[in-house]
């Protein structure tokens, strides 16, 4: 079993800075992908930022040169740091990833329990 776990969300007022982590743990061969998705009230949950394992970034439109994603996989841990945040970045954030337990076996989805990040002057 897998478990992500997120933190870094909060309050803050337009045009600030939050930093996300989310850290897997539990049985871990390697993590293949790892992204951040949000949810607002009323939406559907979108893709905000993806990283595959060695390969190219991904954005929304939205956030491209405001947000920054990050892993360590050493620490099997992704980072989503937020600059200029703006209302409409509000929502629940979600941790995402495609982990592989056992050498042989399929990659499976996992998510985290999502952290609140809320802009509001």
């Amino acid at each position: 079993q897998v478990q992500l776990v997120e933190s870094g969300g909060g309050l803050v007022q337009p045009g600030g800075s939050l930093r996300l982590s989310c850290a897997a743990s539990g049985t871990i061969f390697s993590i293949n992908f790892m992204g951040w998705y949000r949810q607002a009230p009323g939406k559907q949950r979108e893709l905000v930022a993806g990283m595959p394992r060695g390969g190219n970034t991904d954005y929304i439109d939205s956030v491209k040169g405001r947000f920054t994603i990050s892993r360590d996989n050493a620490k099997n841990t992704v980072y989503l740091q937020m600059n200029s945040l703006k209302s409409e970045d509000t929502g629940v954030y979600f941790c995402h990833a495609h982990v592989t337990s056992l050498p042989g076996t399929s990659p499976r989805p996992y998510w985290g329990q999502g952290t609140q990040v809320t802009v509001s002057s």
